[in-house]
């Protein structure tokens, strides 16, 4: 079989939603609602999809030694394409938060609370897995000076913000989690351009806010020090919370001709181009993604229920399978092994991890990021009130 064939993508997939349905109808998972459902649905998907692109790169790596991009267009667009649609749910999710916010101001002190027990939890557990492999790996005796340890600990724990260093001699410690944290800084670099983006958005003349918007990504690019390339995908999400807003843009979006059009902006990307991050390929995605937010369900599939319940898992399932993937080729069958497995053996192994990493990811969605997210709320509301005490305090305010 060929190592890069579209077969073990669909079963894959088929085995996911398995897994995924059997977890929600044994422990009778209820949806929240209130959100963009479409949207719900398309999250796990993308997850999932990232977890087969660095499947794909795992074979390569054995063989090579070599971390690149899978030499097939369509495993390289399961992650490059479903990273960048991670970053236009974002920029839609929080660009409509601002556009809401003429009437409903933003509380800007609950979204940043909220955002930090959203991502920071499962992180933090992600990490002290990865430190536990790496005490494993240099068979728990210190191989660099404390300080230089020290400092490359704060560094993954600050979500890579200043590098992913290497970790007590622990070459390319990052493959430990197949690199997926290098997002986490651009997700981390819109939340703080948000106060920006609500100038923009309040602006009442078109230049005041072609100048906030310019402002803002200079911020991004050089205080941020981020690739103004992958702003563009935020954006495509930010320019879809604007034109759903139009009743003609939901009724397009809604026909079953517009189905089509979604599958063929995908399919157009991933047969022309090599890479996700180029300007038509993004606007291709865009497009695409403005139709699923505008309500275009793909004939239900993002609106079932099982879609939705993996939709839930998406961030798990993003920053725990490349453990996943590491402890069974690392630890489980060693690298040269590993290295002589046939591509149906190898896939047949994908195949078999996959009930696992979906396990996983429900277990820790409902053990560590729900319960964080129930927090969230009260933690704002502690630090809104010990705020206004100490305000009192400082100015002896009154009432």
């Amino acid at each position: 079989m060929n190592p890069v064939s579209p077969i073990p993508v669909i079963l894959a997939f088929l085995l996911a939603l398995a897994t995924t349905h059997f977890l929600a109808k044994r422990f009778a998972v209820i949806l929240p609602v209130g959100r963009v459902s479409t949207i719900d649905g398309l999250r796990g998907y993308l997850g999932f999809a990232v977890f087969l692109h660095h499947a794909s790169i795992w074979f390569f790596f054995l063989r090579t030694g070599h971390w690149a991009v899978p030499p097939s267009n369509l495993y390289t667009h399961l992650g490059q394409s479903g990273v960048a649609l991670f970053f236009m749910i974002t920029g839609f999710l929080f660009f409509s938060k601002l556009i809401d916010s003429k009437d409903r101001p933003v509380d800007w002190t609950k979204l940043y609370i909220s955002r930090l027990f959203r991502l920071t939890p499962l992180y933090l557990f992600a990490m002290g897995t990865m430190f536990s492999i790496v005490a494993v790996l240099s068979d728990a005796q210190l191989r660099e000076p404390v300080e230089s340890l020290a400092l490359g600990v704060a560094r993954w724990l600050a979500f890579t913000a200043k590098g992913n260093p290497d970790l007590n001699g622990v070459a390319q410690t990052w493959i430990i989690v197949a690199g997926v944290t290098w997002t986490l800084p651009y997700e981390w670099g819109f939340y703080l351009m948000l106060p920006l983006f609500a100038l923009m958005v309040s602006s009442r003349t078109l230049i005041g806010s072609l100048v906030i918007g310019i402002t803002a990504l200079l911020a991004f690019k050089w205080l941020l020090d981020l690739d103004l390339l992958f702003m563009k995908a935020f954006v495509g999400g930010m320019a879809a919370s604007v034109l759903v807003r139009y009743e003609k843009v939901r009724v397009i979006a809604s026909a079953k001709i517009s189905t089509m059009l979604v599958v063929g902006c995908v399919a157009a990307v991933v047969m022309i181009y090599p890479t996700a991050y180029g300007s038509m390929p993004l606007l291709l995605l865009s497009i695409a993604f403005t139709l699923v937010a505008g309500g275009n369900t793909l004939f239900g599939l993002l609106t079932n229920h099982t879609s939705r319940v993996l939709g839930e898992m998406a961030y798990s399932i993003y920053l725990l399978h490349g453990i996943v993937l590491f402890l069974v080729f690392r630890f489980l069958f060693g690298f040269p092994e590993a290295a002589k497995l046939s591509p149906i053996e190898h896939w047949a192994v994908i195949a078999l991890c996959t009930p696992v990493l979906i396990s996983i990811s429900f277990l820790t969605f409902r053990q560590i990021e729900l319960p964080a997210m129930r927090i969230a709320p009260k933690a704002a509301n502690w630090v809104k009130s010990r705020r206004t005490s100490i305000t009192q305090t400082v100015f002896g305010w009154r009432g």
